[in-house]
């Protein structure tokens, strides 16, 4: 009786449901979209950045990291690799072996990071291929290298000239070769374009004598989300024998970055969620103060407070399901239309989003945690609205409601 009756109170006067429906319907599709955007923006930018170079965590000797010594580099033979490609959401494992040379071409010498790659599993992580503005790519000329354009321009050299390679390698041993130029790459970040040189993995491990080792493996995920699994998994099977980094490691400036915005979008998703309280509340306040006769009415011809209340209350709560799934509902088609289509960023922003190698757009995130999330605050938010007319109708004197 009491469903009953309460579902029939709201629809008596439609325009004022609609309205306290609507503002429930709006509350929750602003936070839904705002959050989702903030948080896909960041799985954006992290799935963004650990593809441009350090993949979600890497393999590495222990204390390579602190001095990226060949000393300290490590041997995975295929069948170990093997069995970390096969962990669930593991996608791809990259081997590197990483030094730092001097690169000379005629009376110009330069320092320069060397790394040594699989062409074929460097490409599909890094897009390295497409970064050629020049020349061929490694599978097309395995004996030449390929130089990133700055460091080109300083040292004067073009596709088809010969460069120099001399530094040191495993336990100290001289590392030194003469290598064609095959390509020019080209990175949007001046430290990697002046420095960056890649040659095979094979050839990298002939020039500096490490007979099959490597420095790091990288690893790449299907989604940050399943991380935390498949760092246990791989720490299960690597032991203490080798060193496990993540991404949050290797990249801690994005993450205090990341921090630091997420703290100020929680401040203003607080700011919203006051608004949307004051909203809803004086929606319910309007509602309630508008039916005092009514009220009046009702106690006098012997209907108690406390069922008043609860008729009253069970409104608020079909009024707040009713704005909440709507609202869900929407939302979820909202986001779900800029997560394929996304929101492009122009103007200066855009330069900057470019100079960190990610493409400039806001992307919105999917997640059903996230609509679930928000969706409950507003509920709830909602639902403490219904306190006032508890109040209202204890404190309500009949007589003068009726006259009022």
């Amino acid at each position: 009786m009491y469903l009953t009756l309460s579902w029939r109170n709201l629809w008596r006067n439609k325009k004022r449901t609609l309205i306290a429906a609507a503002s429930v319907f709006l509350a929750v599709l602003v936070a839904v979209v705002m959050r989702s955007m903030q948080i896909g923006s960041y799985a954006y930018m992290i799935s963004s950045s650990v593809k441009f170079y350090t993949g979600y965590m890497q393999v590495q000797g222990n204390g390579y990291w602190e001095n990226r010594s060949l000393n300290n580099s490590i041997t995975l033979s295929e069948k170990q690799r093997a069995e970390i490609a096969q962990i669930p959401h593991v996608t791809s494992v990259v081997p590197r072996l990483e030094a730092f040379s001097l690169v000379s071409f005629g009376r110009v010498t330069k320092v320069a990071q060397v790394t040594g790659v699989d062409p074929a599993t460097e490409n599909n992580m890094t897009e390295l291929k497409k970064r050629l503005v020049q020349g061929r790519y490694l599978t097309e000329s395995p004996g030449g290298v390929l130089i990133a354009q700055g460091l080109a321009d300083l040292l004067h050299v073009s596709v088809g000239d010969s460069v120099v390679l001399y530094g040191q390698g495993y336990h100290g041993v001289i590392a030194a070769a003469m290598l064609p130029v095959a390509g020019i790459v080209k990175f949007p970040i001046a430290r990697m374009n002046n420095t960056m040189v890649f040659l095979t993995l094979t050839n990298a491990q002939d020039i500096y004598s490490t007979d099959g080792r490597i420095t790091s493996l990288a690893v790449m995920l299907d989604d940050v989300r399943n991380q935390t699994d498949v760092f246990n998994a791989l720490r299960s099977l690597v032991c203490d024998r080798y060193t496990l980094m993540t991404w949050e490691e290797m990249m801690p400036d994005l993450v205090q970055g990341i921090a630091l915005d997420n703290a100020s979008g929680l401040i203003m998703l607080i700011i919203l969620y006051l608004v949307i309280a004051f909203g809803v509340f004086g929606t319910v306040m309007m509602m309630t103060t508008e039916r005092a006769k009514e009220f009046g009415v009702l106690i006098s011809v012997g209907m108690k407070r406390k069922r008043l209340i609860w008729v009253t209350t069970l409104e608020t709560i079909f009024l707040a399901f009713l704005g909440a799934v709507s609202g869900a509902v929407v939302s979820l088609a909202v986001i779900t239309y800029f997560h394929y289509h996304p929101i492009p960023i122009t103007g200066s922003a855009a330069s900057m989003f470019e100079l960190l190698g990610v493409r400039p757009i806001f992307y919105f995130s999917t997640d059903p945690g996230l609509l679930i999330n928000q969706a409950l605050v507003v509920l709830l938010i909602t639902l403490a609205t219904a306190l006032y007319p508890l109040f209202f109708i204890k404190r309500l004197q009949p007589v003068q409601a009726m006259h009022g």
